[in-house]
């Protein structure tokens, strides 16, 4: 058996495959054992995006980025617009489900990248924050 560590969206599983399987069933190798994921250690946390030295905001200083490929369903701030910590700035659409894209602290929307429709990858900037 060999043994491998996984991380799928930030959480690490640990999972136990049989050596010799050659995935052909009853006639021609080893049956497969399902192996079952189990939870190893704590999801890995994403560091937020703040400024690390206490100076006064640029323009745009706090990224708000994509946390997986998607497409834009709508965007709901324009530039300019006073946020609180939690407010929903998109909607992104992955894989069939809507995903609220929220703000990571109070402040003012510096810019907004995307439109609605717009295809985007895992780390791409949305938006900036004041």
């Amino acid at each position: 058996m060999k043994n491998y560590t996984i991380t799928v969206n930030g959480k690490v599983y640990e999972v136990t495959v049989e050596e010799g399987f050659t995935g052909q069933g009853q006639n021609g190798g080893a049956s497969p054992a399902p192996a079952a994921p189990k939870s190893a250690a704590a999801p890995v946390k994403e560091p937020a995006a703040a400024p690390t030295a206490p100076k006064a905001a640029a323009a745009g200083s706090v990224k708000i980025t994509a946390p997986m490929p998607g497409k834009i369903l709508d965007v709901k701030v324009s530039v300019g617009q006073a946020v609180k910590r939690g407010d929903v700035i998109m909607i992104l659409e992955a894989m069939k489900m809507e995903n609220e894209i929220v703000a990571s602290q109070d402040g003012t929307v510096a810019s907004v990248q995307v439109a609605a429709g717009s295809a985007v990858e895992a780390g791409d900037t949305l938006a900036s924050l004041n």
